[in-house]
């Protein structure tokens, strides 16, 4: 009997051609914990931390819909010593805040309580997050580590490889935050060029995800507007109004220039037939593809 070939998500999904745009999660609030030793498959859920904490954490996260992510230094699995944690916050106006705090013992982590309810400070530098949560997906490691290793060589003190971040057919995923930019199908050089974008606030449609501040419509959108005119910076392209009828959807979009001072995107919205979206999970399920049909401009 012959065995079948290993299941790749990320391979099978490059195959089908899957969209990036529109793939990112919603989200506004993230909260860091730097953890460096093995990461359970479901994350800051699955660590042995005291109940108490763990549950306070959670609560306040979830109070403000903020998402937890384990992170970690690439390479470096050293348990001793203070780690790290953040809460960073995304604003429209492009004046993010973040906190951040160290601990030691479980009972340290309840500063990240206080943090979710403090405004920040702004003006931090940008956080990279390179997901890297092997025993979630296979993926993720597979793709994300050798993307991690390369942009932490650039920018060491601004990456960080994490948990799961959604999209695993996407790998290598690359998050910046606070800005909330996904970043998809990555590789060890794309990632730093990627990267390197960003950082001087060109973000370009090529592996662009989404921005999670917008739903997905949106999102894809924003993205063929800078297939059309060019690399932008983050809050160059603001959605101004949106429709919906049944699976088509209008959005406006306001630029500065020298982009258009308005335009206007025609989305439509299609379900797949069920397909395998990761490795580990063997059922089969529909995802809706979002795709720019007209651009009117003015």
């Amino acid at each position: 009997m012959t065995d079948l070939p290993r299941f790749f998500c990320a391979d099978a999904a490059r195959r089908r051609g899957d969209p990036l745009a529109g793939t990112a999660p919603f989200g506004l609030v993230w909260v860091l914990i730097e953890y460096p030793g093995g990461w359970p498959p479901n994350g800051f859920d699955g660590l042995d931390l005291e109940p108490g904490v763990k549950a306070l954490v959670f609560a306040a996260a979830q109070s403000v819909k903020a998402r937890i992510l384990l992170i970690r230094r690439h390479g470096r699995r050293t348990l001793g010593g203070p780690r790290r944690w953040a809460v960073l916050r995304y604003a429209g106006s492009g004046a993010h805040r973040q906190q951040w705090g160290t601990w030691t013992r479980d009972e340290e982590l309840a500063g990240i309580v206080a943090a979710l309810a403090a405004p920040g400070e702004p003006g931090l530098p940008p956080v990279v997050l390179v997901c890297a949560h092997g025993l979630h997906d296979t993926c993720c490691a597979v793709r994300g580590r050798p993307a991690a290793r390369a942009l932490s060589q650039v920018h060491p003190e601004l990456v960080w490889e994490s948990t799961h971040v959604g999209g695993d057919r996407f790998a290598a995923n690359v998050v910046a935050l606070p800005d909330g930019v996904y970043y998809g199908g990555l590789d060890a050089a794309t990632a730093v060029t990627t990267v390197e974008e960003h950082l001087a606030d060109r973000i370009h449609a090529n592996h662009l995800r989404g921005y999670t501040d917008l739903v997905p419509a949106q999102q894809v959108a924003v993205t063929a507007a800078l297939h059309h005119f060019g690399p932008a910076g983050r809050h160059v392209w603001t959605v101004t109004a949106t429709t919906r009828l049944d699976d088509h959807w209008h959005v406006h979009l306001t630029g500065r220039p020298p982009r258009p001072a308005t335009l206007d995107v025609e989305v439509h919205s299609h379900r797949t037939p069920p397909r395998q979206l990761t490795c580990r999970g063997l059922a089969r399920s529909s995802t809706v593809v979002y795709e720019a049909t007209s651009l009117r401009w003015s």
